[in-house]
């Protein structure tokens, strides 16, 4: 199983911006010095729990600063770009990265209404644009001339430039919250980003990922091979012992999960507008018994053992919990390949 850093930074306060950011890339470039497998980054907009905001400006400047790690998107909000300019900016990063780049596509944030607010896009079209711009931007990466005409954009191109580095185009993964986008994805053959779930859950969705994989066709090298290229998102904590992880970790996992509701629950409580409202229960990625992996390297190895189990080929990891001083977060990601990953290792060879 390949391990990444899911580098997802929150600065409470303007003033903590420009530090904040300086920290973000040095948080980067270790985890390449480290020996990590990629890079993920997030897009949330306007409220800080995302610092650097938009991935693919960002995106640049990391394939400039590495020169091995691989680059994810975790993911693009497709229904908030343009997709002649996105196409456009990831050719030319394709080329700065030499091939690096894991184009992660999504609809958009399915609970802050206001990234849509903001950039004066309907929520309820935010599914039908972001596929129309995938449409539109896989058109474009052939490099031929090409017209469009649909429902957001009216296009006339005569070829994209650059062409991309990689050819056909970069790698492409799209997300998927729920078991059904999931299913409609393995019936294509198409591998998929799972967002934070407890292991169970994980290997439940895996189960029925490759069990439809198979019901339309795969062979049993295709099953393999197409879930080997889908990841998982964890959040991480890892310390000397269980009672130090337990400590910090647990305490910064809710301080960030709070900090994610806050602006939203503000902006529903002045204007009474909201998304999807939350289903019955606690969801996982604000649930510390199910959204956390905490502890020793030997405890979270063994959670991770039981993550490479299922199939799944990669591991989206946020270390910095929020607002997580850097030099907290960054022992952890120390710990974790040099302890950690080991263990796993083992198991898996086991």
């Amino acid at each position: 199983m390949r391990f990444s850093n899911f580098v997802f930074t929150e600065s409470r306060e303007p003033s903590r911006d420009a530090a904040t950011l300086d920290e973000v890339m040095s948080e980067i470039e270790l985890t390449e010095q480290l020996g990590y497998d990629a890079v993920w980054l997030g897009e949330h907009h306007f409220d800080g729990i995302c610092i650097y905001v938009d991935p693919i400006t960002f995106s640049a400047a990391i394939a400039a600063r590495t020169s091995r790690i691989k680059i994810g998107y975790s993911v693009a909000q497709m229904s908030l770009h343009h997709p002649m300019r996105m196409a456009e900016q990831l050719a030319l990063i394709d080329h700065i990265s030499k091939g690096r780049l894991i184009v992660g596509l999504g609809r958009g944030t399915a609970y802050n209404v206001y990234d849509y607010q903001g950039y004066g896009v309907d929520p309820a079209d935010a599914a039908a644009r972001a596929e129309e711009a995938e449409t539109v931007m896989l058109k474009a990466w052939t490099g031929e001339a090409f017209e469009h005409n649909g429902k957001f954009w009216n296009l006339k191109t005569p070829g994209l430039r650059p062409q991309c580095y990689t050819r056909p185009h970069p790698f492409v993964i799209r997300a998927a919250s729920g078991e059904a986008s999931m299913v409609e994805l393995a019936k294509r053959s198409l591998p998929f980003l799972m967002n934070v779930q407890s292991n169970e859950v994980t290997r439940q969705r895996m189960d029925l990922y490759k069990r439809t994989l198979r019901e339309a066709g795969a062979t049993d090298e295709t099953v393999a091979r197409t879930a080997d290229q889908c990841w998982a998102w964890r959040n991480v904590y890892v310390a000397d012992t269980d009672a130090k992880a337990q400590a910090v970790g647990v305490p910064a996992f809710i301080a960030m999960t709070e900090q994610r509701a806050a602006m939203r629950n503000r902006i529903a409580k002045e204007t009474g507008v909201t998304m999807a409202p939350e289903r019955p229960g606690v969801a996982a990625r604000v649930d510390p018994s199910k959204g956390l992996i905490c502890g020793s390297p030997a405890t979270v190895a063994e959670s991770m053992a039981e993550l490479a189990a299922t199939g799944i080929g990669g591991a989206i990891i946020t270390f910095r919990l929020g607002s997580m001083p850097y030099d907290v977060a960054t022992e952890s990601l120390r710990l974790f390949m040099s302890k950690v990953v080991p263990q796993v290792r083992v198991a898996k060879a086991a």
